[in-house]
């Protein structure tokens, strides 16, 4: 049996968020990432069944490590309203600390394969959402809506608020972040 190189593991993974970043999923082939990875498109089989497990196993370590930075330091104690802010914060904190990750799970996003994946395996990943969201319907804080509804009217655009910043290479200042997320809690709340 072989043993799992790490390094080489690292350098797949970079390599395919480098090249689904710059050339789209369709055209990041595996020949195209091995040599980008420096390792041989053998080397890349030996870890991932297909160039679609390989997308999909990015994906999901991607989506732990923003989950992981989303609910950092989350303190449940709260008020529903600060930890709607601090989850917010979080959250733009990893779009501009980790560009590349975003942009590829933006590239992912739009594309068809999500729907041929099941994603219920990064659902219990954002657990600490669902559960601020649903305590803020109990509390009479929110609209009555399903929370994913909640969700995509309060975050997405801070997301895209947050990507126009990406593209423009400009800074989130902090006047203009605590206006959105105003806007974002004005959206849902009752």
């Amino acid at each position: 049996m072989r043993i799992r190189d790490e390094n080489k593991v690292e350098a797949i993974y970079d390599a395919t968020i480098q090249l689904v970043n710059e050339i789209g999923f369709a055209e990041a082939s595996i020949s195209k990432i091995a040599k980008k990875a420096n390792v041989s498109a053998a080397t890349i089989y030996i870890y991932h069944e297909n160039k679609e497990d390989l997308l999909l196993k990015t994906y999901l370590k991607i989506k732990s490590k923003m989950s992981e930075r989303m609910f950092q330091r989350l303190d449940k104690t709260r008020t529903v309203k600060e930890q709607f802010d601090s989850i917010i914060r979080n959250y733009v904190e990893f779009i501009v600390t980790f560009k590349e990750y975003f942009l590829f799970l933006e590239q992912i996003m739009t594309s068809p394969l999500p729907q041929r994946w099941c994603l219920d395996d990064t659902a219990s990943l954002f657990q600490p959402i669902f559960e601020m969201y649903e305590m803020g319907k109990i509390q009479g804080l929110f609209k009555q809506q399903d929370v994913r509804m909640l969700i995509m009217y309060s975050i997405l655009p801070i997301a895209k608020l947050a990507k126009a910043h990406l593209q423009n290479g400009t800074q989130f200042e902090d006047r203009q972040l605590n206006a959105a997320i105003g806007m974002s809690w004005d959206a849902i709340k009752l």
